[in-house]
């Protein structure tokens, strides 16, 4: 009877389970059966254990991979040219008096009295530095100025300040856009831009250098994939990433077709002005200014204070929910420690210069415009970039066999004309990381102090030089 009633109670059991619930548990009992059987046959198996000696004789045989690959002792980037004076319009390379054509000081902050007094004030009073990130002690009165200065000068809510230029933007980019999201990228950009892209894992799409009609090609062909996936269209977020003027070619970007492709795709815009602040527009506000275009059409603004500023670090303007975030978000504001106080204190004296001498910036496009009209005239030299940017590219006119050839050449270039007394230096790739391929060159770099008579001995200089090399 009692064998019955179970057998009855197992009966009713199966007949109220649903059926795919019983599939499932007969396969857990068949997977659980395997995994008990094929553990017990590979045991059976198993290698015999070697002995010591064995163990030795594999170990003693073992050649590891080595850490880096061989490096060539004669790569161009090893080579140091050793700077023996304070660096200015003029400046002392490897024992020669220069020049200077290479720093990239544009304004001439970095030799002018009244900043570096400000700074030495400012050195006694705090030190040298923090030691400390702006969470945790680092914060001191001046950064607080420097951020408020930077707004206002701008005309946009809130600054963030980074105390490394290049940590600036590949800090920006990542702390916004995260995997899934889509960023459409001038194949131009710097390389704290494209670490700030890889940083940011999203989706990367490249357009031709300043070609507004090949990104709204992609962005066409975006809004048609959107089309046929709309609930994953309405999660994905689409950013546009581009530099006032690009430190690759010396090109101003064409901001109003941006902020147009931006209303009508619904993109968020990043500028990195790291060259155009400073450089660009009659009052130093950069691309936006010189565009006359609405600072509120620009979602981040980001900025290096390496070159117009005369210091280091950089800085990111917008509104208060972009600044703001950052705190929170952006890895170099972090975890790095603050801009030491001297140098915080000469960006805020550049702001004076700024708003007190606009004519500044006049005179440095007006040398740009200078420098760029006489070097056009080389025989053996092209020359890239806008007239206008502080930031040139002098290229082979004809160009070498092969990259490394070329690249070879230039150094060359550059060590001849040092020792003529004009110091120029070959541009800086990592040939081997760039997302896109970066033609050798000479990079120019303007200064608002050069004369006339400056630039033609520079010429005449390069000129010489070039015809006899090439």
């Amino acid at each position: 009877m009692v064998a019955i009633q179970l057998f009855n109670e197992i009966g009713s059991i199966f007949r109220n389970t649903p059926t795919y619930a019983l599939v499932l548990e007969t396969l857990l009992l068949i997977t659980v059966v395997w995994l008990l059987l094929h553990r017990r046959g590979a045991g059976s198996g198993r290698r015999r254990r070697l002995t010591q000696e064995e163990e030795d004789q594999i170990i003693a045989n073992y050649t590891p991979e080595p850490l880096v690959a061989d490096t060539d002792p004669n790569h161009p980037l090893l080579r140091t040219r050793i700077v023996q004076s304070k660096v200015g319009k003029r400046i002392k390379v490897d024992g020669h008096d220069c020049l200077n054509l290479g720093s990239h000081n544009y304004l001439g902050f970095l030799e002018d009295e009244e900043i570096l007094e400000e700074s030495c004030k400012t050195l006694r009073k705090y030190g040298v530095g923090s030691c400390g990130p702006r969470g945790f002690y680092g914060t001191m009165d001046v950064h607080l100025d420097l951020e408020d200065r930077i707004a206002k000068f701008m005309g946009l809510e809130e600054a963030i300040v980074y105390s490394y230029g290049f940590s600036t933007v590949a800090s920006a980019i990542p702390a916004y856009a995260k995997r899934g999201d889509i960023i459409f990228v001038d194949e131009a950009v710097n390389f704290a831009i494209q670490k700030g892209l890889d940083a940011s894992r999203s989706t990367i799409v490249f357009f031709k250098h300043n070609n507004v009609e090949d990104l709204e090609r992609l962005l066409i062909e975006q809004e048609k994939r959107d089309q046929k996936n709309p609930k994953k269209a309405l999660k994905t977020r689409r950013f546009l990433v581009a530099e006032g003027i690009y430190m690759n070619t010396g090109e101003i970007c064409p901001l109003p077709e941006l902020v147009s492709l931006r209303q009508k795709y619904k993109l968020r815009l990043f500028i990195d002005e790291s060259i155009s602040f400073g450089t660009l527009g009659k009052g130093g506000r950069g691309v936006t200014e010189y565009f006359n275009v609405d600072r509120d059409e620009i979602d981040l603004i980001s900025a290096g204070m390496e070159g117009s500023m005369a210091t280091i670090g950089g800085f990111c303007v917008g509104s208060h929910f972009i600044a703001e975030h950052q705190r929170l978000s952006g890895l170099g504001y972090i975890f790095s420690a603050s801009l030491p106080p001297m140098l915080t204190q000469a960006a805020i004296s550049a702001l004076d210069r700024f708003e007190r001498e606009p004519q500044i910036f006049t005179q440095l496009q007006d040398k740009a415009k200078m420098l760029h009209n006489k070097f056009s005239r080389f025989s053996k030299l092209t020359i890239r970039g806008n007239e206008l940017s502080p930031v040139k590219h002098l290229y082979l006119a004809t160009a070498a066999e092969s990259y490394d050839k070329e690249l070879q050449l230039l150094t060359e270039l550059a060590d001849k004309c040092i020792a003529r007394g004009v110091a120029v230096v070959q541009a800086a790739y990592l040939k081997d990381r760039e997302r896109h391929p970066v033609r050798p060159s000479i990079r120019i770099a303007v200064n608002r102090l050069l004369e006339e008579t400056d630039i033609n001995a520079a010429f005449e200089t390069i000129e010489s030089v070039s015809s006899a090399l090439l």
